[in-house]
């Protein structure tokens, strides 16, 4: 009987020794994941205050930049190049918006995404890299020879909006195993609560575009073109800068509306509009429909001589231009004034009656024609 109890007290004493070190064993776990843990709760405090930022503005200029630095120093602790994309609505392709790298000698050589961006974009899907040499996903041989700066290991995100995607946000580094399923993870939350304010900043944009832009021709509206001269006039006299103005009419716009009707008549500005941008895309202008059936054009560094034969080119190219109208073709001739920015002008008012004197003279001697004051 003694010897009994005194056994199973015995094997009662080893279970507890097992108990013992199997709690500590725990214990011992527990403490290497604390920092982990911690790392992890401090992140998705972190995601508060990525909330607060970007929805703090709707300018799409500010959504970027804090979606991306804050990815820079959140995720990577600012060791990793980080890159955001945004969608081009017409080609569907990725642009390079932003990016964030610590050592500037790093080149991005791919402009519009590479192999990882695209299959990100195909399968509207996170992607992690933790090594890839390892990945067999993807042709390391060809990735080498496309890529200007080696890389190791990738994470990357959509922002998606109603399956939709507007961009996309990554990191990549040139050390493995860098990045591992929890730093994709928050990526992946990050991007998700970022979507709504990127949408809600490019809506913003198309907003202040549209509020600036005249609806016809695509030009800036008269509002928008007075107060840019408002900003440029006293700086141009500052700085000394020979800047002009151009003034530009159709000719008998109100016998050829008459003639054909109002719809031909808008077909024709909305042609000319576009030609004017054209025209002066390479210049830095500001092209604007200053009303009705006049156009005016702010130039910026250009002299007497060479805005009156910007003009004069412009003149002929116009006289010259084919215009199609119920199966018809049809011309069109404008009258154009000019005016050099001088220190005589008293301000930006005494110069835009300069140009729509200039343009005056040009209607009085005949029209088709070119007048500079």
């Amino acid at each position: 009987m003694y010897l009994n109890r005194r056994r199973l007290l015995s094997l009662k004493e080893q279970d507890l020794e097992e108990n013992i070190n199997k709690i500590s064993y725990d214990i011992q776990c527990l403490e290497k994941l604390k920092p982990q843990l911690q790392r992890k709760l401090g992140r998705y405090r972190d995601l508060r205050l990525v909330v607060e930022k970007i929805n703090k503005e709707l300018s799409l200029e500010y959504v970027v930049e804090t979606l991306i630095s804050l990815a820079f120093e959140i995720i990577s602790d600012k060791k990793a190049l980080t890159c955001l994309y945004l969608i081009d609505p017409s080609t569907h392709k990725p642009i390079l918006t932003s990016t964030k790298k610590q050592d500037d000698s790093v080149v991005i050589k791919s402009k519009e995404g590479d192999i990882f961006d695209y299959w990100v974009l195909k399968h509207t899907q996170p992607l992690l890299i933790e090594d890839l040499s390892k990945d067999f996903r993807f042709d390391i041989e060809k990735i080498k020879k496309d890529q200007a700066r080696p890389i190791s290991s990738l994470i990357a995100a959509p922002f998606v909006s109603e399956e939709s995607v507007l961009g996309i946000l990554r990191l990549d580094s040139q050390e493995a195993n860098f990045f591992n399923q929890d730093d994709l993870s928050f990526l992946s939350t990050l991007c998700d609560l970022a979507a709504v304010a990127l949408e809600n900043a490019q809506l913003y944009l198309k907003t202040e575009e549209l509020a600036i832009h005249d609806d016809l021709t695509s030009l800036f509206t008269k509002g928008y073109f007075l107060e840019r001269l408002k900003e440029e006039f006293p700086r141009a006299l500052r700085e000394k800068s020979r800047h002009s103005l151009m003034m530009i009419d159709i000719d008998y716009f109100k016998a050829y509306n008459d003639k054909y009707g109002h719809s031909a008549g808008d077909a024709i500005l909305k042609n000319l509009g576009m030609m004017l941008n054209e025209f002066f895309e390479d210049r830095d202008a500001v092209v604007c429909r200053f009303g009705g059936e006049e156009f005016a054009v702010l130039l910026f560094g250009v002299e007497r001589k060479e805005v009156q034969d910007l003009a004069e080119k412009l003149r002929h190219r116009i006289q010259m231009q084919k215009f199609i109208i119920r199966r018809k073709e049809t011309f069109i001739t404008v009258s154009i004034g000019t005016a050099t920015l001088s220190p005589e002008v008293l301000d930006e008012q005494d110069w835009l009656k300069q140009v729509d004197t200039a343009l005056y003279q040009a209607k009085q001697k005949g029209r088709n024609r070119v007048c500079h004051i």
